[in-house]
């Protein structure tokens, strides 16, 4: 079954309505749209991120050429990156239906996509990365384990 990021972005109207909600009523609702999903076992993963100022984001120019790397927001509002869920559903159709579901309010999106799997790169089968690319997905999930997470 195919899955599915959805990724939530924000607008300066969605920061400034931000203000003035209270977060506690917003974390209870965040929770129970990831509790309906994982009961409904469409859910795969998730994390909200940290305010833009916090982080950087490296810049590829001309082939060849060192990245940049920018401090803290990196471009306009509509832009920013605040979070993602993972979901397993049949179709990018089962994936809206779950994304208009997300308590979100005004000036905020969520962007669906498609998660790329081994059937997108079959012309490539015989790479050596993609054939090590298994591997590692097996040993990543078993080092998860391990942790407990």
């Amino acid at each position: 079954m195919p899955q599915f990021m959805l990724i939530m972005r924000s607008t300066d109207e969605a920061l400034a309505a931000s203000k003035e909600v209270d977060f506690d009523a917003v974390i209870t609702a965040m929770g129970q749209y990831n509790e309906s999903m994982m009961e409904a076992g469409v859910m795969t993963g998730g994390a909200g991120l940290a305010d833009a100022r916090q982080g950087a984001v490296v810049r590829f120019g001309e082939s060849g050429a060192a990245a940049s790397v920018d401090e803290g927001a990196y471009g306009p509002t509509e832009s920013l990156f605040n979070g993602y869920w993972t979901i397993e559903v049949a179709s990018v159709d089962d994936a809206v239906e779950w994304a208009k579901k997300c308590p979100l309010g005004p000036g905020n999106a969520l962007e669906i996509r498609r998660i790329t799997d081994e059937s997108d790169f079959t012309d490539f089968a015989d790479n050596e990365y993609l054939q090590k690319e298994e591997g590692w997905a097996a040993e990543l999930a078993e080092k998860r384990r391990a942790e407990g997470q």
